[in-house]
């Protein structure tokens, strides 16, 4: 292939060692906006609406190894710069228009991920009517653990999922309390979108989202997936 210039390197997300490793290669980040209803409440919604989606670019992602402190930058634009504890679905096997009933044969596996965003920037845009990309799709705002295969945790429909700022408890919640379930999502995701191998799924953060500052360590943790542990610097 004659490039004109030189490709960027592919993104990529590695699987624990206790499944044989290797890479799981990133093709798209999908994100489900204010799916647990406490955290709803705190952003001054009710209810459950449908479910709206946004997106951010792959490498966005910061794959933080097993056992490992990931480190990300305060980013540029913000003074209010928030974590978001998120279940991330890894999908396997694509599809349009799958039903929910089916979703869980799509899903390659889970881990364990960070939706960070610059709050003020995101609630500006909100004001204004406009996209609030700027707030969500920056530089290493996903930050995301090694992913574990669904043929070894089983299909998660419940499960703690916690995270904490220099080990101080923010967020806690459980898997169960999805407004939409993950098959559900997949279910609303791709009638809008074909859903490709490579593909990931952000399914939304339970209440506490709060900001963090430079030196701080977050430490998320969901039931039967590995810890991620990002300091910010």
């Amino acid at each position: 292939m004659n490039y004109v210039i030189t490709p960027p390197p592919a993104v990529a997300v590695p699987v624990v060692a206790a499944a044989g490793g290797g890479l799981f290669p990133v093709r798209r980040i999908y994100c489900v906006g204010r799916n647990y209803a406490e955290h709803a409440q705190e952003m001054g919604f009710t209810g459950r609406e449908p479910p709206f989606f946004f997106l951010k670019p792959a490498d966005a992602i910061v794959a933080v190894p097993e056992g490992e402190t990931g480190v990300i930058d305060y980013p540029p634009l913000t003074a209010n710069f928030h974590h978001e504890i998120e279940l991330v679905v890894a999908i396997g096997t694509g599809g349009r228009d799958i039903p929910a009933a089916r979703a869980a044969e799509h899903i390659w596996g889970y881990g364990t991920g960070l939706d960070m965003t610059r709050r003020d920037l995101q609630g500006e845009m909100k004001k204004q009517g406009r996209p609030w990309s700027i707030g969500k799709g920056f530089d290493q705002s996903a930050p995301i653990s090694p992913l574990v295969p669904k043929a070894r945790t089983g299909e998660l429909l419940k499960g703690a999922i916690t995270l904490a700022v220099n080990g101080q408890l923010r967020q806690k919640g459980d898997l169960s309390e999805l407004i939409w379930s993950v098959n559900e999502t997949i279910e609303q995701l791709s009638r809008a979108w074909t859903l490709q191998p490579g593909d990931l799924v952000f399914t939304g953060t339970p209440a506490g989202v709060g900001a963090v500052v430079r030196g701080d360590v977050m430490e998320g943790a969901i039931a039967g997936l590995p810890t991620l542990r990002v300091q910010v610097r």
